[in-house]
């Protein structure tokens, strides 16, 4: 029994080595068929890394011949199988745009934005793959609505959102955390919330963006100059107001009126320093 199992293994190397013998051949010295044929059978293995080699080397022989179009997928795939997102996602979308009648374009799409959706990082990352893919996939929805992948397709989209809005809404609390530290990331933490709030309409976030947008409108005001409060108070006022507007019954409410009695007091103060001011400057004048 140990014999037939040496016997086996003893095959078995043999004909890898043989086999690497022949890629290495191919590789080096092999005509362009050979090395097509070759490519192909590394593809058809699953040793997409050798497949890889081959393809580099004989695509420009190919290029704008029948063969390239076969070739292109594969190259794509190989890609994709070794886990090279974002370059698989290139050479899909590139293969689609190049084979607009080919019978693997609606494939082809698709992959290119689930490719490039496997690159995008965490949502703290930069987010260059998970513009791509939602490009991508948005492009798909719209040309394939009936497709059988729609569903993924949407989801996928749904998700890669979400997680724009989270990095978007992480960066917009990062700038109001640290404002205490630096008054100028007050207005860019009130630039960042209205960004968000603009750019995606219907937030998973809104809530809780428009009640950090009140906060860091409403510290600014007692951070602020006087000469600078009343314009203040009016935006954070603005702020309560469209928070209330859109959620009557905020998990917020309660902590939003306060910050609003303390903008009031505020307004108060102001309003009647701005007043006696006035008058001081008009008695001063009369005087005159």
């Amino acid at each position: 029994m140990q014999k037939i199992k040496n016997l086996a293994y003893l095959l078995m190397f043999s004909l890898l080595f043989v086999s690497c013998g022949e890629y290495q051949k191919i590789l080096n010295k092999g005509t362009t068929e050979d090395q097509y044929k070759m490519a192909t059978k590394m593809y058809e293995a699953n040793k997409y890394s050798k497949a890889l080699r081959l393809f580099e080397k004989i695509t420009p022989a190919y290029r704008g011949k029948p063969q390239m179009e076969r070739i292109s997928f594969m190259v794509a795939q190989s890609n994709f199988n070794e886990k090279n997102y974002s370059i698989s996602g290139y050479y899909f979308d590139r293969f689609a745009k190049n084979y607009p009648k080919s019978s693997k374009k609606e494939e082809a799409a698709f992959l290119s934005a689930y490719s490039y959706k496997l690159a995008s990082p965490s949502f703290s990352l930069d987010p260059t793959d998970t513009n791509k893919a939602l490009e991508a996939f948005q492009s798909f929805i719209n040309e394939y609505p009936d497709s059988d992948k729609i569903e993924d397709a949407n989801a996928n989209y749904k998700e890669l959102r979400y997680k724009l809005q989270k990095k978007y809404f992480e960066i917009a609390k990062t700038y109001y955390r640290t404002a205490d530290y630096d008054l100028r990331n007050y207005k860019a933490a009130i630039q960042a919330f209205d960004n968000l709030l603009s750019d995606y309409l219907g937030s998973e976030f809104k809530e809780e963006a428009l009640f950090y947008r009140l906060k860091a409108a409403h510290d600014f005001v007692l951070k602020s100059t006087f000469r600078r409060k009343l314009e203040r108070i009016k935006d954070a006022e603005e702020a309560y107001e469209k928070l209330v507007r859109n959620y009557p019954e905020s998990q917020f409410l309660e902590e939003a009126d306060k910050m609003l009695a303390t903008l009031n007091k505020e307004e108060v103060f102001v309003t009647d320093l701005v007043a006696k001011a006035k008058q001081k400057e008009l008695n001063s004048l009369q005087k005159k």
